[in-house]
């Protein structure tokens, strides 16, 4: 039976795997999932959670590169099937089809996991207490210590880890270019990583539908230069 920690670099997965090591829980394999969209300060983290587990516990992250690449799934892969038969690239993402995640995530673990299908695993997530409508059959510690989102971010900021400030300017440091972010976490985007945006620009203008369903990317910039004096966006 092996013992596979699903790690992504958040905060919740962060924390699963530092108390899971701190508990000498058995661990046979640290799993990460590139899907080249990271930011830059996730990178760095992921770096530097590598750097510290090789060297108190003698463990190292295994990276999993999916088959294709992002900019492969939204600019050029064919559908084969359905009403949009024939079309190339999904586009963005979107709440009722968040592609991203299912094919280039989901699946990559899903195949890396097939080689211990006989022997046996468990597979360890890093879904938070308060996050329970999350869970679906796999092992989730944190829910087990009844440690909420808020508690594993403590958690790590207590033992150094503090992601170069990601978490006070977005809520969730998924993808960078996720279109799922809130205004306010798009806003911090265009003023912090001028280069992230620059590039995402360029993304929804080659993408066949719009960044949002309100605004195009190049609309929201002009929506932030004249935001407000408070602060707010509206």
């Amino acid at each position: 039976m092996k013992h596979i920690v699903s790690f992504s670099g958040g905060k919740d997965s962060t924390a699963m795997l530092l108390r899971m090591l701190e508990e000498n829980m058995l661990i046979d394999k640290i799993i990460f999932c590139d899907i080249g969209k990271d930011f830059p300060d996730m990178l760095e983290h992921i770096k530097k959670i590598q750097s510290y587990i090789a060297h108190n516990y003698g463990k190292e992250i295994t990276i999993l590169i999916p088959k294709h690449s992002f900019d492969y799934y939204m600019f050029e892969h064919e559908k084969i099937k359905g009403k949009n038969k024939g079309k190339k690239g999904y586009g963005w993402a979107t709440m009722r089809c968040r592609w991203c995640t299912s094919n280039l995530k989901t699946q990559t673990i899903k195949n890396y996991l097939k080689q211990y299908e006989k022997e046996g695993y468990v597979e360890y997530v890093g879904i938070a207490y308060d996050e329970t409508k999350r869970i679906k059959d796999k092992c989730y510690p944190l829910v087990s210590w009844k440690m909420t989102e808020a508690d594993c971010l403590k958690y790590c900021y207590a033992r150094g880890f503090d992601w170069n400030g990601l978490y006070e300017r977005f809520n969730r440091v998924s993808c960078w270019c996720c279109p799922l972010k809130n205004l306010k976490e798009l806003k911090n985007l265009y003023k912090y990583y001028p280069e992230l945006w620059q590039k995402l620009k360029e993304m929804d203008k080659k993408s066949y539908n719009q960044f949002r369903a309100d605004y195009s990317v190049e609309e929201l910039e002009e929506k932030f230069k004249i935001y407000n004096k408070n602060g707010v966006v509206r």
